[in-house]
């Protein structure tokens, strides 16, 4: 069954995470049309799409821009699709507009021809909202080792192996 979307005219568009530090998962969330949808994603996805997406914007024009979307937490439910393995950029010029591309992860044993897909067409503003919000879920995790950056377990008490 095809659960592929495409929105030209996104509504929303926001990432998030549910469950406990440590246990978090991470959703990619978007709306159009009054269809709402959400994909499960890696937090080094969500942080490589931010990145990029804020190279992207420095490569552009300027332009008048208004301000970026207030609320971007996560709208109920929050059901996954499916799960992202790639995500994609490209930019419509004639409407200055950027595209995010989002393709289900299939894995070699999963009985599939073509994975399912989405795509997102959004304004400037909403991707600058959608960079500040990546960056601040990111860092609202774990708190990194201070000698090896990873992050720290809160079962061990904030202990990190390294440091022996």
């Amino acid at each position: 069954m095809t659960k592929s979307y495409s929105f030209d005219a996104v509504e929303f568009f926001t990432v998030g995470t549910l469950g406990p530090r440590g246990e978090r998962t991470f959703y990619l969330q978007g709306r159009g049309d009054g269809k709402l949808v959400s994909f499960k994603l890696e937090k080094q996805q969500v942080m490589a799409l931010a990145d990029y997406l804020d190279q992207v914007l420095d490569d552009l024009p300027e332009t008048a821009l208004g301000p970026p979307p207030a609320d971007l937490s996560l709208r109920e439910p929050v059901v996954s699709a499916w799960t992202i393995g790639a995500l994609g950029v490209a930019y419509a010029d004639d409407e200055d507009r950027l595209i995010v591309l989002a393709e289900e992860f299939v894995d070699d044993d999963d009985d599939v021809n073509e994975p399912n897909h989405a795509r997102f067409v959004l304004r400037r503003e909403q991707v600058i909202g959608l960079i500040h919000r990546a960056r601040d879920v990111v860092s609202a995790g774990r708190a990194p080792c201070e000698y090896c950056g990873s992050p720290l377990q809160p079962r061990n008490g904030g202990w990190c192996a390294c440091s022996n």
